[in-house]
């Protein structure tokens, strides 16, 4: 990929959804592109190449799609944190506040080890909530979060408040609002 792609050409910007006001920041068109897919896994790995990972914890759904791939090429195991009822077997759980009211996340009691460092993977962040509930079932496990990824951020709403200073954020392509 050369030096003059720009992730912000592939992502579409969708006013008033999923309601009035709201501006969306669509990841599938880096998905039906697969230079750009590409470019956001390798630069992933460069940035994480030299951390102590020992494993990626992904936010359902669309973090599912861009851990994977960075998992594998790590060699390190992939976690998945989803909503709640998602997962068969013992989890443990964080409910957290919604602009439009509230939710849960989950995460197998079996797939968190103690003294885990992990990193925090979801395709798009906003408010820093859903990242923090996942931290939160994480440390439950005995795991440490050694970092937020987010392939694109939106700084504007103030997710640093949430996620605090303690553990580093690092995206891909930040948009400062309109």
């Amino acid at each position: 990929m050369s030096k003059s792609f720009s992730l912000d050409s592939v992502i579409r910007k969708i006013p008033d959804f999923p309601k009035p006001g709201i501006l969306f920041y669509d990841i599938t068109g880096i998905l039906v592109n697969p230079p750009a897919f590409k470019y956001c896994i390798d630069q992933m790995v460069k940035m994480y190449k030299g951390e102590r990972i020992d494993a990626i914890a992904a936010i359902e759904s669309r973090g599912f799609v861009f851990a994977a791939p960075f998992a594998e090429r790590m060699g390190i195991p992939l976690i998945l944190i989803r909503k709640k009822g998602k997962l068969p077997g013992q989890t443990w759980s964080c409910s957290y506040a919604l602009e439009y009211g509230t939710a849960e996340l989950e995460v197998h009691k079996a797939d968190v080890q103690g003294g885990q460092r992990i990193l925090v993977m979801d395709d798009l962040i906003a408010t820093g909530g859903t990242l923090n509930a996942a931290r939160n079932v994480l440390e439950q496990g005995g795991a440490r979060v050694a970092g937020f990824f987010g392939v694109v951020g939106l700084p504007f709403l103030d997710y640093a408040k949430v996620l605090g200073k303690d553990i580093p954020v690092q995206t891909l392509v930040e948009y400062f609002g309109e």
